[in-house]
């Protein structure tokens, strides 16, 4: 999957969206996050299409679709909707759910809110940071009460506040758009990371920064309680880089922690992008965990 080959188009929740898939069987829906489209999950599709109709959709204004208006808002809530509503047309409902960073933090939110349309999740570092009951960038009174109850993770917070989150809201609001994106993708990448992406890679980022820019400036996090992640009992793979930022990793614990029905993998060397850096592991990680859902089901049904 080069560019945009092959891609089809559905009207969902009153926009097109672009996707494709490959392959048959029950589905596996790929879910991007910030400065990516489906793109993102070229090295996927064809080992998970292997066995399922493996999907991947851009989601709303992220490329090909048609892009955020300068002054546009991008709340989180109509990504959710926009989701139950694709899958529902493509007839894909209920769907195994892979998502990566904002993309898991939707794909779990949908878990939530309607969960008759996922059967499992695969949550690659999903940025569910009002877990912590926080603003982006957090105020002060936040980030003192976290720091009563989980003292890491608001020292975690308050570094990526300083030297990502901060800064990026001022180069945005300056007009330095080039400067704030590459404050951004070093801050969930590490440097070392940012160092290595590909020129394809970049180009990508690129053609997707007016959602990032619209989260940067007109934020609204989604609220997340624990008490219905204790409750949730979708079956969940939580997937980090061990190259990923601290804050990241964090979330991912704390989720762990939370999830009743829970799985955890590293993998080893890779960061945010982690099914980018290491396909092959991310790859085989979705289908066992995949296969032992289809085990239990069967058990169920027996």
């Amino acid at each position: 999957m080069a560019g945009f080959e092959g891609t089809k188009t559905v009207r969902a929740n009153g926009v097109e969206l672009a996707y494709v898939e490959q392959g048959g069987g029950d589905p596996v829906v790929f879910v991007h996050g910030a400065i990516s489209d489906l793109r993102t999950w070229e090295n996927q599709l064809p080992a998970i299409g292997s066995r399922y109709r493996a999907i991947a959709y851009s989601r709303r204004f992220a490329r090909p679709n048609v892009d955020l208006q300068p002054s546009g808002e991008d709340p989180w809530g109509r990504h959710v909707h926009d989701l139950v509503a694709f899958l529902k047309e493509v007839g894909a409902a209920p769907a195994h759910l892979v998502g990566n960073s904002q993309g898991a933090f939707i794909s779990l939110l949908t878990a939530l809110h309607h969960p008759t349309v996922v059967r499992s999740l695969v949550l690659e570092e999903p940025a569910a940071i009002s877990i912590w009951g926080v603003s982006i960038p957090p105020k002060l009174s936040e980030l003192v009460r976290l720091a009563l109850s989980q003292p890491q993770s608001a020292l975690a917070l308050l570094r990526s506040a300083i030297s990502m989150q901060i800064p990026m809201q001022r180069a945005f609001k300056r007009g330095d758009d080039e400067e704030a994106v590459e404050i951004f993708v070093r801050g969930v990448l590490g440097d070392k990371a940012y160092e290595k992406l590909p020129v394809p890679r970049l180009h990508q980022i690129d053609e997707n920064i007016s959602t990032l820019k619209a989260l940067a400036l007109r934020a609204d996090l989604p609220p997340l309680s624990e008490g219905p992640v204790r409750h949730m009992p979708i079956p969940t793979l939580l997937i980090n880089g061990t190259e990923s930022p601290d804050l990241l990793v964090r979330l991912l614990e704390r989720l762990e922690f939370l999830l009743p029905n829970v799985e955890r993998l590293e993998v080893k060397g890779a960061s945010h992008f982690m099914h980018e850096d290491d396909p092959a592991t991310v790859n085989q990680a979705i289908l066992d965990f995949l296969k032992r859902q289809n085990i239990d089901a069967e058990q169920e049904a027996a």
